[in-house]
């Protein structure tokens, strides 16, 4: 088996996590990283051991040693960096959102139909937690009956204070929409995975809660903490909070909030699928347990345990029973299963992936873009 080469642009928070996780994966080579930060790329390449550091992108997509580019930029450059990828012919793996809205994703679609020989990746992880997957085989396989209804939520606190600010809270960066988009999608990708279904209306409430914010003067990395004195007021466009009924083509109902100002809930995405025999229900904090409900014996919690999986979902896990796996081993599966659809020679247009496409992230934009239509004019909206 060959290696494949990969390059990285962007090395925050995020770039450093496909960093790593590439590292993990034995036919995978990390060769190139760029930033548009060039002092901060140089600091990674040198503390990973990287061989190339290049000053600009389109250094780094002149390079033909490089097979697969991961974008882990801002959104407000994930459409034209994911063009320049594809037209370089180059493999891509993009951060999510895929764009700030629908029409940057539809040209990126229609750009991939003169370039089908490109696998097309977004980084949606969640789905790829050993126990999510886990969960779809047996929602798949009809354990838990016909799925009835699903409910959940993803909250976070790491915007609670007017003090805290993120790129991700200006909409020319991020796109109209903030909790719903950065986690929300996360959710929605998750349930839609396990279900085998897709959202198809919805019906929203969205919420500020926070109108004013102080912007410091100095750059804050996603999570971190600002420490400056000096900041301007900002007026806030974009939503802390959402709560969404909605609707699934299998006829699922279901309902869902997310929050990013929830003292005290870091990365708490949890959801329940409930089935006319019984209900699994699955947090990502504690990512090795799911529970399991019944109504006519004792609900039981299932601990991960590779001998007892279905296969396909034991490919995605790889510690005995007891050592557990997280999010950093959700993300190494997602970018592991993105690699090995490559390395086996398949074909988006022939064969169905684990990882999530750009035709996924252009739905959930689509579904997005409803949620905040349905705010608008407070009715159901069909996507």
């Amino acid at each position: 088996m060959r290696r494949l080469k990969a390059g990285v642009i962007g090395t925050g928070f995020i770039g450093v996590c496909h960093m790593e996780a590439i590292r993990r994966i034995g036919f995978a080579e990390l060769v190139a990283i760029t930033d548009i930060n060039y002092e901060l790329a140089k600091r990674r390449a040198e503390e990973y051991y990287v061989p190339k550091c290049y000053k600009t992108i389109d250094e780094l997509l002149a390079d033909d040693e490089i097979d697969v580019i991961h974008n882990c930029t801002p959104n407000n450059l994930h459409m034209e960096i994911n063009e320049k990828i594809i037209k370089a012919g180059k493999h891509v793996f993009s951060e999510k959102p895929l764009a700030r809205n629908s029409e940057e994703s539809e040209r990126l679609l229609q750009i991939l139909k003169d370039n089908k020989n490109i696998v097309h990746g977004v980084n949606f992880n969640y789905r790829m937690n050993p126990l999510v997957q886990e969960i779809k085989n047996k929602v798949k396989a009809n354990e838990i009956g016909k799925p009835i209804l699903v409910h959940g939520s993803y909250l976070q606190d790491w915007l609670l204070f007017d003090t805290d600010y993120n790129w991700r809270i200006d909409p020319e960066i991020c796109g109209p929409s903030r909790c719903i988009a950065d986690i929300g999608t996360h959710w929605m990708d998750a349930v839609q995975t396990v279900t085998g279904a897709k959202i198809i209306d919805v019906c929203a409430d969205l919420f500020t809660a926070i109108p004013k914010r102080k912007k410091p003067k100095e750059v804050v990395e996603t999570f971190g903490v600002s420490k400056s004195m000096e900041y301007e007021e900002i007026e806030v466009k974009t939503e802390d909070y959402g709560a969404v009924l909605f609707k699934m083509d299998n006829g699922v109902r279901g309902v869902f909030y997310v929050s990013q100002v929830s003292a005290g809930r870091k990365c708490y995405l949890n959801f329940e699928i409930d089935g006319t025999k019984s209900s699994i229900y699955w947090n990502q904090e504690t990512p090795d347990y799911m529970w399991m409900g019944y109504r006519d014996k004792d609900n039981s919690i299932v601990m991960r345990n590779p001998n007892f999986m279905t296969p396909e979902a034991r490919q995605y896990t790889y510690l005995a029973a007891g050592h557990p796996e997280g999010w950093n081993d959700a993300l190494k599966n997602n970018i592991y299963s993105f690699y090995k659809f490559i390395i086996d020679g398949k074909s988006l247009d022939k064969d169905t992936p684990d990882f999530a496409t750009f035709q996924d992230g252009h739905y959930l934009i689509k579904l997005t873009e409803a949620i905040l239509k349905s705010n608008e004019i407070r009715q159901w909206v069909k996507v």
